[in-house]
């Protein structure tokens, strides 16, 4: 007997219906079971350093609340393209983990081609963190104010000269935003790095930098440079007396790095939101939120699509400061 084309419909229309059900109960079962096995972090970053303190705090938290061995990967190289990429290739199931940080947003425009895609290979789980750069120059300089800076790289355009971690990096990038907001022009310097950037500061070889809380502090503490204002568009409690940029001259500057975990695109919803309320339950338990502090990262956390909302916000702006900085990609 042939069927009309509107039976024919209907059966499809009630196919489809019923392959959805199922398919939603395969997903609700998976978070039931979830998880049933080791979890992995994977840091594209060398040992040490905040990104590294992350992915082993919320391991270990992980592991408390769910029971299940949770391995950290430290995976870095070529500007986090190694670990990301692994990720991006890992099973959508949950089990992989990536931490993220500024160069996940500012990476497809700094590379003319990513081994992966950096909206549609991953899922946004949660900002973890924040870390607000500071504007620091060393101990003895002269400069004492945003004023100060604007003013001698006005009076000799091109005389000062700032460290960085690399072209690209965040703190070059930070300080491209703020010579392009301000007009002035300075020098870049690059280093292999923060440390060897900032013990040049504090030794006087290299005029001033931008760089993250985390890594100027212990500089900071040890008297060797100091800070001249915070890039955050609010005062730090770590250091409520020092000014922003943005009230010290340029109004309108905000940066800050920051940090914060994303899974394979096509993790199921259900997984990706049981990995949210816990990884948001630990960024909100208070011996977290210490360390956080101690190392001057700012604790965040909130559903996985501010921190979508959040990322695309990041893209867009770096997209504008490196192509009117004028960074040709690699």
């Amino acid at each position: 007997m042939t069927r009309s084309p509107l039976r024919r419909r209907a059966l499809s229309s009630v196919a489809l219906a019923g392959l959805a059900l199922v398919l939603a109960g395969t997903a609700t079962a998976a978070a039931d079971t979830y998880p049933s096995r080791a979890l992995r972090i994977v840091v594209p970053y060398p040992t040490g350093g905040f990104n590294d303190t992350l992915g082993r705090l919320v391991a270990a938290k992980l592991h408390e609340a769910w029971g299940q061995p949770v391995i950290v990967e430290n995976k870095p190289g070529a500007g986090t393209q190694i670990g990301s990429a692994a990720v991006a290739r890992a099973p959508a199931d949950g089990y992989t983990l990536l931490v993220v940080q500024f160069p996940f947003a500012a990476n497809p425009w700094l590379y003319k081609r990513l081994p992966y895609d950096t909206v549609k290979d991953f899922t946004p789980v949660i900002l973890a963190g924040r870390s607000p750069m500071l504007l620091v120059v060393n101990a003895g300089s002269s400069l004492r104010s945003v004023a100060d800076v604007l003013a001698a790289a006005r009076a000799r355009p091109g005389s000062l000269n700032y460290g960085t971690s690399g072209d690209g990096s965040s703190n070059h990038l930070a300080m491209e935003r703020f010579t392009g907001m301000t007009g002035v022009k300075m020098t870049p310097v690059p280093y292999k790095g923060s440390t060897p950037l900032l013990t040049d500061l504090a030794g006087g070889q290299v005029g001033l930098a931008f760089d993250a809380f985390p890594h100027a502090l212990p500089f900071i503490q040890s008297g060797k440079i100091r800070p001249l204002a915070i890039a955050d568009a609010q005062r730090s409690a770590l250091m409520p007396e020092l000014p922003t940029v943005a009230e010290a001259g340029v109004p309108g500057y905000d940066v800050s790095s920051w940090h914060g975990f994303v899974v394979p695109a096509g993790t199921p919803r259900a997984v990706v939101d049981k990995l949210n309320a816990q990884l948001d339950a630990i960024l909100a338990m208070e011996d977290v939120r210490k360390v956080f502090r101690q190392q001057g990262v700012v604790p965040d956390g909130g559903s996985q699509e501010a921190f979508r909302g959040f990322i695309a916000g990041q893209m867009d702006l770096w997209k504008q400061v490196v192509r009117q900085a004028g960074i040709a990609p690699q």
